[in-house]
Formats: C-alpha cells, sequence, structure tokens
C-alpha cells in the first residue's frame, strides 16, 4: 500500500471545499457555491472509493497516519480505518453530495454560500470522527462536529429553529462534557501505568480496575447514548429534525448519529470490554425500550419530519441490540443496519421534505392524494417508506433480520419485543402514505408538480443502493465481518458453536447414535 495520507485527503479535501465555498464571490456565489459544493463532496466520496478499491479485507487497521501531536498528553494525530470505519465513511461521503443536490432550493431561502460551506465542514469532520485511532483526537472532532450542525440547524430552518439548534447543542454538549471526564481519567489511568498515551491500541490493553473501568465506561456510553439517541436521552431528536431543513436532517441523523453506536463498537467495546458486559443487561432493555417507544410515538405523529426523526429512535434501537448482544450476528447486523438505516431515512426525509416544498406544510393530515399529481414523488416515498419497514429485498430488511436472529439467540423475550417493532413500523410508515398519497384530492393538490429530473437524480442513488445492498449486501458484509470479529476478540466473547447430532458408524444420525 502506498504511502499517500488518503485519510487525510478525505478530510481536507470537504475542508478546503467549506472555505473556497465561503469565500466566493457574492453576485454569482449563490450559483457558484451549489456548484462548488457538489464538486468538492463528489470528490471526496471518489476518493472513499478509492480508499474502498483499496482496502485489504481481512488485514486490519488500514491506511494508518501516526504523528505526534501534544507530547505532554500523548495525543497523536492518529488516523486508520479497519470495516466499521471504512463502511462509516463510505455512507457519510455518499449522504453528503446527495444532500447538495437535494437541497439547492433550501438553500436559496437565506444565504447560499454559508449554507453549504457548513455541509461540507460537517463531512470533514464527521469524516475525522470515523477515522480518529486515538481518543484525544476522536474527542476533538466529536465536538467539532457541533459548530456546522449548530448553524445548519439555527440559521437555515424552519419555525422554532433557533429553540432546536439550542436544545440540540446543550444536549450534545451535556455528552460531550461527561465524555471528557472520561478522556482525562484515561489519561491518569494510562500514566499510571508507565507512559500517558491516547492511542486506541495502546488503551486497549490499558489494565484498569473494575470500578474505574465501569465509571470511565459509562462517561463515554452517556455521550454516546445521547448522540445515537437512546432512549430516554433523545428528546432532542424529534425537535431537531422539525425544526431543521431535510437535508439537514439527513446529516444529523444519516450521519452523525451514526458516531453514538460507532462510539460504543469502538471505544466502550474495544477499551471496556469487562465494563461492556457488566452494563449489557440495561443496555438491552434501554434498546428495546427504544425500539417500541419510538414506534408507538412515531404512530401518532402529525408532522412529516418528526415522524421521521422519531422512527430513528426505533432503529437505533435495533443498532444497539445488535451490538450489545455480543454475536457475530448482531454486531455484523448492526454495523450494517448504521448503513442502511442512512440510506432509507435519507430518502424518507429527502422526498418528505419535497412534498413539504410543493404543499408548503409538513402536516399530514393537510395533504391527501397527493400520488395523483405526483406519482414519482408518491412512489419515491413508498420505497423509503418500505426500505424503513424493512420488506424483503430491500437493504434494511438483511441487517434487521441479522439483529433479530441475534436478539432471539440472546433470550426469547428480547426477540419477542424487538419483533413488534417491525409491526408498528409497518403501521407508521403505510398510515403516513395513506393519509398523504391516497384518499381525496383538493385542487391545490391537484395542481401541485411533480419531482424534476434534478430532485429524481438527487434521489436515484439512494433507490439504487437500497435496492442492490437488499439482493447482495456482501460487498458490505465483506469489509464488516473480519472488524466485527476482532471486535468480540476485544471483548472476550464468542459464538457458541452449532449442534450437530452425532453420527453412528453407518453415517445415520438419531437417538440411537453413538
Amino acid at each position: 500500500m502506498n504511502d499517500f495520507p488518503w485519510l487525510t485527503a478525505l478530510i481536507l479535501v470537504p475542508l478546503v471545499g467549506a472555505v473556497v465555498t465561503a469565500a466566493l464571490p457574492s453576485p454569482p456565489g449563490a450559483a457558484l457555491a451549489k456548484v462548488s459544493a457538489l464538486g468538492f463532496s463528489g470528490l471526496t466520496f471518489v476518493g472513499a472509493l478509492l480508499v474502498w478499491a483499496q482496502y485489504d479485507v481481512g488485514a486490519g487497521m488500514q491506511f494508518t497516519e501516526d504523528h505526534l501531536w501534544i507530547e505532554a498528553l500523548g495525543a497523536h494525530y492518529a488516523l486508520g480505518v479497519d470495516g466499521l470505519g471504512l463502511v462509516m465513511v463510505l455512507l457519510t461521503t455518499f449522504l453528503v453530495p446527495v444532500v447538495v443536490a437535494a437541497s439547492w432550493p433550501d438553500a436559496d431561502l437565506r444565504n447560499t454560500k454559508a449554507f453549504f460551506a457548513w455541509v461540507l465542514a460537517l463531512e470533514a469532520a464527521a469524516v475525522a470522527v470515523f477515522t480518529a485511532t486515538d481518543v484525544f483526537l476522536f474527542y476533538v472532532a466529536f465536538e467539532a462536529t457541533l459548530l456546522p450542525a449548530y448553524f445548519l440547524v439555527g440559521g437555515f430552518g424552519g419555525v422554532g429553529r433557533g429553540r432546536a439548534a439550542v436544545k440540540f447543542l446543550i444536549y450534545m454538549l451535556l455528552g460531550g462534557l461527561v465524555m471528557l471526564a472520561s478522556v482525562i481519567g484515561l489519561y491518569v489511568a494510562s500514566a499510571d501505568a508507565g507512559a500517558p498515551s491516547y492511542l486506541v491500541a495502546d488503551l486497549a490493553g490499558l489494565e484498569l480496575g473494575l470500578w474505574e473501568g465501569r465509571w470511565l465506561f459509562l462517561g463515554f456510553f452517556f455521550a454516546f447514548a445521547v448522540k445515537a439517541p437512546l432512549f430516554p436521552f433523545h428528546t432532542w431528536l424529534a425537535d431537531t429534525t422539525q425544526a431543521a431543513t431535510p437535508g439537514t436532517s439527513v446529516l444529523l441523523v444519516c450521519v452523525l448519529d451514526k458516531i453514538g453506536t460507532y462510539g460504543m463498537i469502538r471505544f466502550c467495546l474495544g477499551i471496556f470490554p469487562e465494563a461492556s458486559q457488566w452494563a449489557t443487561p440495561v443496555v438491552v432493555t434501554l434498546a428495546l425500550v427504544s425500539i417500541v417507544y419510538g414506534a408507538l410515538v412515531a404512530i401518532g405523529q402529525d408532522d412529516m419530519l418528526r415522524l421521521v426523526g422519531l422512527t430513528s429512535l426505533s432503529h437505533f434501537g435495533f443498532i444497539v441490540l445488535g451490538i450489545f448482544v455480543f454475536t457475530t450476528q448482531g454486531q455484523s447486523g448492526s454495523i450494517l443496519y448504521m448503513v442502511n438505516h442512512g440510506l432509507a431515512t435519507a430518502g424518507l426525509f429527502l422526498v418528505a421534505g419535497y412534498l413539504i416544498r410543493r404543499r408548503h406544510t409538513a402536516s399530514i393530515r393537510a395533504t391527501s392524494g397527493a400520488e395523483k399529481a405526483a406519482p414519482v414523488l408518491a412512489g419515491l416515498l413508498l420505497v423509503s417508506g418500505l426500505a424503513t419497514l424493512g420488506l424483503p429485498g430491500l437493504s434494511t430488511f438483511v441487517s434487521e433480520f441479522l439483529v433479530l436472529v441475534a436478539a432471539f439467540d440472546y433470550a426469547a423475550y428480547v426477540g419477542a419485543v424487538a419483533v413488534t417493532g417491525i409491526a408498528l413500523a409497518a403501521i407508521y410508515v403505510l398510515w403516513m402514505y395513506q393519509r398523504t398519497m391516497t384518499g381525496p384530492t383538493s385542487p391545490e393538490v391537484l395542481a401541485m408538480p411533480d419531482l424534476d429530473r434534478r430532485e429524481v437524480a438527487a434521489m436515484a442513488p439512494v433507490v439504487v443502493a437500497l435496492v442492490f445492498f437488499g439482493f447482495y449486501p456482501m460487498p458490505l458484509l465483506d469489509v464488516i465481518n473480519p472488524s466485527v470479529e476482532t471486535s468480540l476478540q476485544q471483548v472476550g466473547v464468542s459464538d457458541d458453536p452449532p449442534v450437530v447430532p452425532a453420527a453412528d458408524v453407518s453415517g445415520t444420525t438419531g437417538e440411537g447414535a453413538e
């Protein structure tokens, strides 16, 4: 593998793009900003594809970079990706160009240059989070994502955007401050062990006292549970998605929220394996509550963006459940679920945004019979919704199936409760579709235009990915599975061996076999 710093490039390209986009001259700035953002984000995605093409499946952490940053703290500028980090980078760099293409009319409402500059800055910070192999660097990037996210919500959202942005920021800062206490604790523990270090590889082998490790684990887990979000730390979610633009909601829910579940695997399981197993009963319970509660609350929503946001509470419950049942099926399903949730939920947010832009309202009850005027929009909403509820043939089904298999293997009652989330998902998705797309049609709805070519082009990659990975998920699973095996080895657990009936001397099996 060559020595080119691929991961640094994936961070710098959108960061430079953000500066260039913000600095464009004013008269043609709006039009140029759109082209600039699409170009820089597209170039970043191409770079991520090149990293994927060179990635050696099963070879562990790759494309590593390590430079001493702050010697006194033992902090390094250290980057690298394994299967988990790679699929998160691919998801991030895939969705940002989609958001840019889908958000052109939204950005025209206010400062176009600032909107797209913040989108690119958010992409750079997210890539840094998913590639950091130093805890201190991860924490800096983790906090850096808050600035562009805050301005995207507060500066470009709809009614209530200021309150939603402040609420989002308070929750994220609270989680970050609690995690900071654990980050400091890791410095003290590593210094006591000989030399301070924040490298994940060093901390994974650090011997911590029983309660020392558990308290440090809780600091990280709290921050990740808020970010994910996991019940009961989720109350910022619906307010934020309701007030933000659909494109911003895609970035928050489909990219930034994955930092929470990514961090649980990378740091909670990787650095605190004993504490992770100790906390499993409580985490599994919270995951089940999230699955059921998120779905039930979503059913009663009238605001489309709020409904889609709350569905993610239920889906993140599935992801966390798969992580903490500690089986290869569960964790592989969870990581795959992160990708597939990002695709399906992005589709729902963007199509809902198209409908809201035409109807000038997010109210479900105010829209009826839209499929008669906009059949393409209706079709894309249906595909995205069916992917969300886990229809076989669409990508979410594979990941959901793997998580449920692992849940039943963990305990029958856990699997039984989790399955109810699927039935409830069918209710909130199909009921939303019925109320918006079918039924009597008003003259205002009949006059509504269907999607134009640009809007269809923005959605096409998402739909193709949903269908392709629904039938053939192996390109992702081949990358994911080796990192899952490494993660479970760090925790010290392994799958139960298959039970094979003993064979008798004649080659048959049965009760009389010896």
